[in-house]
């Protein structure tokens, strides 16, 4: 009996030649893809168009460029009209006079039409520089959107494989605890075996069946992530093509990542806009002390349209009166209650802060490079290290079987080689995954995180 078990046993038992291939199986999930599983990229372009985060950045990506225009608009003229319209009823008598009063009731009316064009205005010039960086800040908050949804669907989309994973590789630990379970109880009915086997594997059966229950959720909350930046359900995604070999950093070694992202991250970026606006405000805060000057040309039009009695007693006619004028206006402020002073001190110590602030963005920014760097080769040798480590954990499940039908081995012995190879089928989908996107936060970090680059992650899918 026990010679027929262990052959039935050996004969189920993947050979080691089909290792690699039931290991390419677990990393992609345990199951066959549809041709039309949607790839990264192709769900990166979903997000382009349906994430609200993005379509918002797009939006303030418009709104921030036309900080320039604003700031142009106070060197560039001013044309402005003013009119007016008047009913007059007017009764006017002489004192001492024996002359008749004066009643009469007519319309005035009367437009000023002003351009001015500014010559000198310090406030305004540093408002137009403000202004251009103020638009080149927009340019690069909207580059790091676009980074971070790069990231943002790649995290989501490879959340979604490891659930795949983790529930295909729970089943398959189940439907081989069901079969250790099975086997228990014949060697009980035959007297092989004692009613502690059975017990043992029901527990772990009964445990199984708990963790798939709770990882199908897992599965059905990280496919509603996704969904949550595509707009849609992700349906089929592709997965990881087999064999895929990770490339090591380039260049080898931190340092240089190091330097660029303390040089040309996004946010270090962003900070050295900020400090540089907040330094100009300085400038513009101290120009409420300046001198202004402006040149302004008025058109005026003045109108009566009665006749008016004078005191004489004669008439006045009804009048028109055109008249232009061109001036230099110069004004000079010189005391305004401290308020210039108080103003000049608030933007200095902005401008301090600012300057802390660059500081930390440089710091954060190395410190994320680091880590994404650290991710990408650690994670290399991880997954190789795991890979070896699948291979022999599936031996050892073999041998823990076969020792097993022969009474060499008892049967929480089988059951915890169950349990080992799944620990590592899951760790090694988790290290696969997590080196992937550290790659994509390893380019983020120094500020060169393009669609390039997941494409060529996209590479390593499979339809």
């Amino acid at each position: 009996m026990r010679n027929k078990n262990a052959q039935n046993v050996q004969n189920a038992s993947p050979a080691p030649g089909k290792v690699s291939s039931l290991l390419a199986a677990l990393l992609l999930g345990g199951a066959a893809v549809p041709a039309t599983a949607a790839d990264l990229l192709q769900v990166y372009r979903q997000a382009l168009d349906n994430d609200p985060q993005f379509l918002a950045a797009r939006h303030q990506l418009d709104a921030g460029r036309e900080k320039e225009a604003q700031g142009l608009s106070g060197l560039l003229p001013t044309l402005g009209v003013a009119g007016n319209t008047q009913w007059n009823d007017v009764d006017r008598e002489l004192r001492g006079s024996s002359a008749a009063p004066i009643k009469a009731k007519y319309n005035s009316n009367g437009y000023t039409a002003t351009l001015t064009q500014p010559l000198f205005r310090w406030q305004n010039i540093v408002s137009y520089q403000q202004g251009k960086m103020q638009a080149a800040q927009a340019e690069a908050q909207f580059a790091q959107a676009r980074q971070d949804v790069i990231l943002r669907v790649a995290t989501a989309y490879f959340d979604v494989l490891l659930a795949e994973v983790n529930l295909s590789s729970l089943q398959a630990q189940k439907k081989a605890i069901a079969q250790q379970l099975e086997q228990a109880k014949k060697n009980f009915e035959v007297g092989t075996a004692t009613i502690v086997d059975t017990h043992e594997a029901q527990s772990r059966f009964d445990l199984a069946t708990a963790q798939e229950i709770a990882a199908d959720s897992e599965l059905e909350i990280k496919r509603r992530a996704l969904e949550v930046i595509i707009g849609r359900d992700p349906g089929s995604l592709a997965l990881v093509r087999e064999k895929v070999v990770l490339d090591p950093p380039q260049p080898p070694a931190m340092k240089p990542w190091l330097e660029a992202a303390e040089k040309d991250a996004i946010a270090v970026q962003l900070q050295q806009l900020a400090l540089e606006i907040a330094d100009k405000e300085v400038s513009r805060s101290r120009g409420g002390h300046y001198p202004t000057l402006d040149a302004v040309v008025a058109r005026g039009n003045a109108s009566q349209t009665a006749a008016l009695p004078t005191l004489g007693g004669g008439i006045a006619p009804g009048f028109e009166t055109n008249s232009t004028t061109a001036a230099l206006q110069l004004n000079i402020p010189i005391f305004q209650g401290g308020y210039v002073n108080s103003k000049t001190r608030e933007a200095a110590a902005n401008r301090e802060a600012a300057r802390q602030q660059l500081e930390a963005a440089r710091r954060n920014a190395a410190q994320a490079a680091r880590q994404a760097y650290l991710g990408v080769s650690n994670g290399t040798a991880q997954v190789g290290a795991l890979r070896a480590a699948l291979v022999s954990s599936q031996s050892s499940l073999e041998s823990n079987k076969l020792g097993y039908e022969v009474g060499v081995r008892i049967n929480i012995d089988v059951l915890n080689a169950e349990q080992q190879v799944y620990v590592t089928r899951r760790d090694l989908a988790r290290a696969f995954h997590d080196t992937l996107l550290s790659q994509l936060k390893l380019k983020a970090a120094v500020g060169t995180l393009e669609e390039d680059d997941l494409a060529k992650i996209n590479a390593l899918l499979q339809q």
